[in-house]
């Protein structure tokens, strides 16, 4: 299986333009509010068990689409440079390759000022995500999201001016997928 790993600050575009990388392969969207939104139905976001809940769904799907599907997924990440988060990446890595599968790493990166604009957007309301340039800005301040994963080489797009189709195309022909 084929993960498309997309990773970025909220608002930068993920979900966009996994739709619209979806739509160019075939590939399945696991996108990062469906387990999200799922765990803070019954823990606190950030606390212990919405941690361990939240890394073992996540770690136990995507090991299972590796071993009984054969079509690509991708799946979508706000990547806050922390230990936890390269854990969860190399864990990640080592669930898909163990099935003979390959991750191909995208970090999305947009200017500030656009991302504070992109985050009030009414499309942000189906899921659990952050609205408000507060919340952002409370996010940007504590993590530094605009890194990319340590030891894997990863495509960057600067989402600031390019469509979701633009960026996926893109994405596509990097990859070969």
């Amino acid at each position: 299986m084929k993960l498309v790993f997309l990773y970025g600050p909220p608002a930068v575009g993920k979900l966009t333009v996994a739709k619209e990388l979806s739509k160019l392969t075939g590939f399945k969207i696991f996108h990062n509010h469906l387990t999200v939104d799922l765990i803070e139905t019954f823990f606190e976001w950030g606390s212990t068990m919405f941690d361990l809940f939240i890394t073992k769904y996540r770690l136990e799907l995507l090991e299972a689409a590796a071993e009984h599907s054969k079509r690509g997924l991708i799946f979508t990440y706000v990547f806050a440079d922390s230990r936890y988060d390269h854990s969860f990446v190399e864990s990640v890595v080592k669930k898909i390759e163990k099935h003979g599968g390959s991750v191909y790493f995208v970090q999305l990166v947009c200017d500030r000022t656009i991302l504070r604009s992109r985050v009030k957007d009414s499309s942000r309301k189906q899921y659990g995500k952050i609205k408000t340039v507060r919340a952002l800005d409370d996010l940007m301040n504590k993590s530094d999201l605009f890194s990319a994963i340590a030891h894997r080489k990863s495509f960057l797009i600067d989402t600031s001016k390019l469509s979701a189709k633009k960026v996926a195309r893109q994405i596509r022909q990097h990859y070969g997928i």
